[in-house]
């Protein structure tokens, strides 16, 4: 095993049935040129001596910063990151070390576009009260709570990258009217989707189910507060499936409590894991997800999968695919060991 390029896989991706990426996934780490395992203990953040212990860390939640990349003997080149979301992650620091952060749009993309959509029927149908009527027997009530049918509603989606356009692909069959927000996609790349792009105000005005699918960053944090909420119609859903503090927390609450907005789906929390006291966990008209509503066989298998494939690549002298901060690549660690 000497000399082989050294991977370690966040524990957090063992299950007490195995792995959740699967016998596909595992696949792509059968080469000649790579040695790997599972990081020794499931941690909160990446401890500097992992960083001198592999050369490549594939990871799901723990938390890499400035003080992970000090140790003076770090061997660490890459960090892949199972999902879109690096926020967790010290770009700047990666990058001023030479150490390449990788994402996996390409395993999450369908995924939480399916749950996003699941989320507008679920509210459109009240199936989630639907389902607790019935389990207590609350059977003659049944005429109190009419869902809404799609036809002819709009769903709006602020972010339109790699899953809101797929979102809108999904949404075609159901007859609604399709409204985007996004400041660095231009309209013509959407027409074909039948997307209107529109400024965040008036999609928040005129849409009946809003879904965020914004990274976080110092830009969209608190994105929708107060302010949105009170655009919204009365009648509107309002669903989550970015990052918690995206959203104003307390704004939301206090919206669904006074009436303000419909209901909401939400996946991700301001706290992670959830407070059992947050008011979101007992309101009818709220569903809620512990930040896994995407996790499938399917959304697992195309995350390690293409996590897996940017630690054997750069294992092999190749570019891994999706790097967050080209920059990275002018360090004088890499200058010259890629061809474009």
């Amino acid at each position: 095993m000497a000399g082989k390029f050294k991977i370690g896989i966040s524990r957090d991706a063992i299950t007490k049935d195995g792995t959740i990426f699967g016998e596909e996934a595992f696949k792509v780490l059968e080469d000649p040129a790579v040695q790997w395992e599972f990081l020794p203990e499931k941690v909160p953040e990446i401890p500097p001596e992992y960083a001198a212990g592999y050369d490549a860390i594939c990871l799901m939640s723990a938390k890499v910063t400035r003080k992970t990349l000090a140790t003076p003997d770090r061997k660490l080149k890459l960090i892949a990151r199972f999902g879109v979301g690096y926020d967790t992650v010290d770009v700047p620091a990666c990058t001023e070390n030479g150490v390449l952060l990788t994402i996996t749009p390409d395993g999450v993309r369908r995924p939480v576009a399916a749950s996003v959509i699941g989320f507008v029927l679920a509210l459109a149908h009240r199936m989630f009260l639907k389902d607790r009527l019935t389990r207590e027997g609350r059977w003659a009530e049944k005429g109190n709570y009419l869902g809404r049918g799609l036809m002819g509603r709009t769903l709006g989606v602020i972010g339109v990258g790699n899953i809101g356009r797929e979102i809108f692909k999904l949404a075609q069959p159901f007859g609604m009217k399709l409204l985007g927000c996004d400041p660095n996609v231009s309209q013509s790349s959407v027409t074909s989707l039948g997307v209107t792009l529109v400024d965040k105000d008036t999609l928040l005005k005129q849409a009946d189910y809003i879904s965020v699918n914004t990274l976080l960053d110092d830009k969209t944090r608190g994105l929708i507060g107060a302010r949105e909420f009170a655009l919204m119609k009365p009648t509107a859903y309002f669903i989550n499936t970015a990052r918690g503090p995206v959203v104003v927390e307390s704004a939301l609450i206090d919206s669904l409590k006074h009436n303000r907005i419909a209901g909401a789906a939400i996946d991700v929390f301001e706290q992670e894991p959830v407070s059992p006291d947050n008011p979101l966990l007992k309101m009818d008209n709220v569903i809620v997800a512990p930040h896994a509503i995407c996790h499938t066989d399917e959304c697992m298998s195309l995350l390690g999968q293409s996590a897996f494939k940017a630690a054997v690549d750069l294992a092999n002298g190749r570019k891994p695919h999706l790097i967050v901060d080209p920059e990275v690549l002018r360090h004088p660690g890499w200058v010259g060991k890629f061809h474009a």
